[in-house]
This record gives structure tokens, C-alpha cells and sequence, in this order.
């Protein structure tokens, strides 16, 4: 289309292909909802207004149109979904524009990785960008599949849906000055954060380096000082972090444009069964904050942190991606660039996806004596998981010791915990103990273990560890639940360990049955797979596990399972 034929239908000189008609616009600029008519040709929005002709005539009969709702932040592998099914299931609820963080197959497989992330987020009814990672591996005290370097990096320059550099969870590398790291910083210009907790002068120390957004924040004091500091903060709400409740207070309307809704992580029967960003936004209003405010927050806002300029509100002009509903979290119909994508809440024309595809491998050799822990000096150190939340804390026990050796204490839900390193065959197995899970028998492990993806387990007994370990590896990846040596439910995920081709019905099909499976064998966490993939993440407080061993992330630095 060229512009002056943009520019004749703007000006009522020619029809256009669609009008939106009898709608509600959210005006995301003004702050104001219209009774107006939106009027679409090509691609592009060309006008707002009454009395003008089209092809085509949409009767809207009083609903709410908003922007395309923008995902600024969220790892697709997390979804469990390749690309293509990711996109499938977001539009549906609105989502238009992801930007997205592949730092998780990246971890695994390297710029191979990125590139099948991008090779397979081609044409689809969503625009998917994507920041390089920063962090491949995210520390030294784990074993990633792959190692980045600011020089290659600096491959992924030239790539015109890589917009900048994600999340920088190496902080203290950042606020020491480590010169690795500072010179990934220097490779892009615009520049996410991910700083947990960070305050006062290092957290000066951290956006002096030119990272200008935080999605890690967990109370408003700590939002607050993040965003006196210029931060764009992204409220988060996943499935394993969901911070909306605490933080939705931050939100007035002097501060409005440097706050951001975004997922991070969310699982299939989350994007299933409480949406995207239409849920989150819907949550937002709930939690007090006004429609337009909210809408914006999942809309401009995060358009104009990266700098996509043509999207985020509907105007003349702009893409013309546009959502219609008559009360989130409901949505029936999508647009995107002009087109109508979803139509009474489906799909006008669902993709053709292959099924069966598998990337990359699973080398580990599961081995008992790897899994041995013999009795030390004082008490032991236990990881203290949290329903909801990424951080962990810790506690000191004593060990309960059957004839040599330390094992789960289901009483105390002081259960054993392993990483099984699964790229190189190196037979690295780090080996501690967690509570917070509540499994009274059984085992569950899974190949998503942020953030270099190894094999993960936890279970009371060795045996049930073993036999979990060992189906994954069968399977190239995915997750399990196992218990007296039978395989209760399983869910497969052969590309790279992380995602399946599976449309999302029958994945979060089996997620649910893993986790009523995980239910049935004594656990409270509603969402454990979630959970446990965080417990091998050393960059966010305050003790994990890798297959190298038990970190301190406080201290940055490994501990004995002992005092």
C-alpha cells in the first residue's frame, strides 16, 4: 500500500477495507472512552471518526476496542509451547506483540537455539520479538548447554526482531564492574534488567550501567525506589511469581507511563484457563486501577520502553492491531495488522503446525551412588520454598539418618533434591535437600530447571528419583511424576527439553494431570513443576542448587550442605 493511498482514505477520498463500527475507544492518549467508529485499511489504522465508507462493516454494537495488547517481557519456552503454538494460544486473547527472552534455549542449545526461536516465530497472527540473552550460563557456579559471548552477541545485531539486550541477571557482575559482563552491556543500547532486592547505592551502580527496567520487584518500597531511579518497572504475574496484588498500588496518575504489565513465565493451564495479558489486565482493574490506566500498562507503555513507535494505541497511522471486547477478561475479536485473526473468541485460520519434532538431546547416565549423602558437621542447610514466589529462604536441621546416609524426612517435608547436568555428559549431580514441596511418597523431576536446564528432581525416595531421572532421558526431555517405580504422568517435551508442538488444549491436559498426580503423592504447591524449575537458579535469593552444588546467592558463591 502506498502512503498516499493511506492517506486518501484518512482523508474520506476513498473507501476503506473495514470500518469498526458503534464501538468504545479506549483512546490509551487521551485517557478518554469514545462512541466512534474505527476506520482500517491495509495494515494501518487510517482514520477515527464517523462517516465514512468501506468494503467491509463491522457492527461492534457498543463493545470496548483497545490497542493490541504488548507482552514486554516472558519466556516462551516457559509456556512449554513452541512459537507457533504460543502465538496460537496469546491471540486468542488479545495479545498482539510479544517481546520475548530466549535465554532458556538459548541455555541449552546457544545461538542454534535463538535461531530456531526465530526461524519458528515467522508469519504468525502475533509479532514476536526478542532480546539476546545476557546471561549464557547465567553464573559460573552451574553447567549450561551453551556459552555466549558478547561477540556473539554481536551476530544477533543485525537481526531486525532482536531489539536489544534482556534481562541482565548477573548484578553483581554488573555493579562490580566485571568486564565480561560490561562489555555484553555495550553490544546493545537499549538494555532490560532483572535485579531482585537490589537497593541503594548498588542498585545506582546497576541502572548507571544504562538497564532501565525491572520485572523482579516484590513490594512497592522496593518498586518505588527502582522507579524514582528512571526504571520502567514490569509487574509481573506468571504462574510461579505473581506480584500484581502487591504492587498494583504503585500505580497513580503521575506515574502511569513507566509501569508495565508483563507474564515472565506462564504455564498452558495458566494461559489456558486465566488468559494472557487480558487476564492480568482484568486482574489490575479488580485490584483497583482504572480501565485506562490498566489498558495502557499492557499497551503504549511497553511500546514506547522498546521503542515500537507504530503500535500501542489506535490511531491514524498505526498497525493496525486492535482487540474488541465487551468486558475483560473476554475477548471476541482480534485484528492483527488489518486482518481479522480471531473472530467470536476462536481462530479464523489456525496454523499448520508439524507435530514430533525433537531438538537436541538428553545426555545424563542416572547412577544411585551419585545420590549418597553422608552425615557432616552440624546442622544442615535446607532451601525453603514458597507457593508463588521465586525466592527461597533457608533453615538449618537436623539431618535424619538411616544407616549412614541422609535421607527425606517426610515428617519435617525435608525432602531430597538433585540436578543432574544433561548437555555434556559430565555426570554432575548436585545433591541437597528442600522444603515447601510435601510429597509423602514418590518423585517428581522435570528437563525445566531454570535457567541452564537441567535435569531437576525431587522425591523422598532414591529409587523413585532414579526411575524419574531416567524416563527423561528416555523421553529427550519433558517432566514426570513417578511413584514405587511406575510412571504416574507424564508430559513429553522434546524441543530442546523445554517445548512440545502440541497444541495447548492437550498440553495443559497433561500438565494438569501431572500436577493432580504430584497432588495425589502429598504436595501443596498448586503449581509444583513451576516451582521446582526455579529451585536451581542462583540469581534470585537466597538458596539454590545446581548441579555443581548448594549456592549462597546472597554471598555469590557455593556452601556446604553442612554448617
Amino acid at each position: 500500500m502506498e502512503l498516499k493511498e493511506l492517506i486518501d482514505v484518512a482523508a474520506g477520498r476513498k473507501p476503506a477495507d473495514l470500518v469498526l463500527r458503534n464501538g468504545k475507544l479506549v483512546n490509551v492518549f487521551s485517557g478518554e472512552i469514545i462512541e466512534t467508529d474505527v476506520v482500517i485499511h491495509s495494515d494501518r489504522i487510517a482514520a477515527i471518526g464517523e462517516g465514512y465508507e468501506a468494503r467491509t462493516e463491522i457492527d461492534l454494537a457498543g463493545q470496548y476496542v483497545m490497542p493490541g495488547f504488548i507482552e514486554g517481557h516472558i519466556h516462551i519456552e516457559s509456556s512449554m509451547l513452541s512459537p507457533k503454538r504460543f502465538a496460537e494460544a496469546v491471540v486468542r486473547h488479545g495479545t498482539t506483540t510479544v517481546i520475548a527472552d530466549p535465554h532458556e534455549i538459548a541455555n541449552v542449545l546457544g545461538l542454534e537455539g535463538i535461531r530456531f526461536m526465530l526461524r519458528d516465530s515467522e508469519n504468525l497472527p502475533v509479532d514476536i520479538f526478542f532480546m539476546a540473552p545476557s546471561c549464557v550460563p547465567a553464573t559460573n557456579m552451574e553447567t549450561s548447554g551453551a556459552v555466549l559471548t558478547a561477540d556473539d552477541l554481536k551476530k544477533l545485531r543485525d537481526e531486525p526482531r532482536i531489539l536489544g539486550l534482556a534481562e541482565m541477571m548477573n548484578f553483581p557482575g554488573v555493579v562490580m564492574g566485571l568486564p565480561d559482563v560490561l562489555e555484553k552491556l555495550e553490544v546493545f543500547d537499549l538494555r532490560d534488567g532483572h535485579a531482585p532486592l537490589l537497593r541503594g547505592k548498588d542498585l545506582n551502580g546497576y541502572i548507571a550501567a544504562g538497564i532501565y527496567s525491572d520485572h523482579e520487584c516484590v513490594d512497592i518500597d522496593e518498586a518505588r525506589e527502582k522507579l524514582r531511579r528512571g526504571m520502567q518497572i514490569m509487574v509481573r504475574e506468571g504462574t510461579g511469581a505473581r506480584n500484581l496484588e502487591a504492587l498494583i498500588g504503585l500505580l497513580d496518575e503521575s506515574n502511569w507511563p513507566f509501569l508495565s504489565l508483563v507474564s515472565d513465565d506462564r504455564h498452558p493451564g495458566t494461559l489456558l484457563n486465566e488468559g494472557h495479558l487480558n487476564g492480568i489486565i482484568a486482574g489490575a482493574i479488580q485490584h483497583g486501577a482504572p480501565l485506562i490506566n490498566a489498558v495502557r500498562m499492557a499497551t503504549i507503555n511497553t511500546a514506547r520502553y522498546f521503542r515500537l513507535y507504530d503500535r500501542g494505541g489506535i490511531a491514524p497511522g498505526k498497525i493496525a492491531d486492535i482487540v474488541v471486547t465487551p468486558k475483560l477478561p473476554e475477548i471476541t475479536h482480534v485484528l492483527k495488522n488489518g486482518r481479522l485473526v480471531v473472530k467470536d473468541g476462536q481462530l479464523t485460520a489456525p496454523g499448520d503446525v508439524p507435530v514430533g519434532r525433537r531438538l537436541g538431546e538428553v545426555r545424563l547416565e542416572p547412577d544411585a551412588g551419585k545420590l549418597v549423602v553422608r552425615p557432616g558437621k552440624g546442622k544442615m542447610r535446607v532451601i525453603v520454598a514458597h507457593e508463588g514466589s521465586l525466592l527461597t529462604d533457608v533453615m538449618l536441621v537436623e539431618p535424619k539418618v538411616e544407616n549412614g546416609q541422609v535421607v527425606s524426612d517426610t515428617e519435617r517435608d525435608v525432602l531430597k533434591i538433585s540436578v543432574w547436568e544433561r548437555h555434556h555428559g559430565t555426570g554432575n549431580v548436585g545433591v541437597g535437600f528442600v522444603h515447601g514441596f510435601g510429597l509423602k511418597r514418590g518423585a517428581i523431576a522435570g528437563s525445566v530447571a531454570h535457567d541452564s536446564h537441567n535435569v531437576i528432581a525431587v522425591g523422598v525416595s532414591d529409587s523413585d528419583i532414579l526411575t524419574a531421572v531416567e524416563r527423561i532421558r528416555e523421553m529427550g526431555g519433558g517432566l514426570v511424576v513417578v511413584a514405587d517405580g511406575r510412571v504416574l504422568a507424564e508430559l513429553p517435551l522434546p524441543i530442546a527439553g523445554l517445548m512440545t508442538d502440541m497444541p495447548i488444549e492437550e498440553t495443559a491436559r497433561l500438565e494438569s494431570e501431572l500436577n493432580e498426580a504430584a497432588h495425589g503423592l502429598g504436595s501443596t504447591m498448586s503449581a509444583p513443576f513451576m516451582t521446582l524449575s526455579f529451585m536451581a537458579l542462583p540469581v534470585i535469593p537466597h538458596l539454590k542448587l545446581t548441579d555443581k552444588g548448594l549456592v549462597d546467592v546472597d554471598r555469590f558463591d557455593f556452601v556446604g550442605l553442612f554448617e
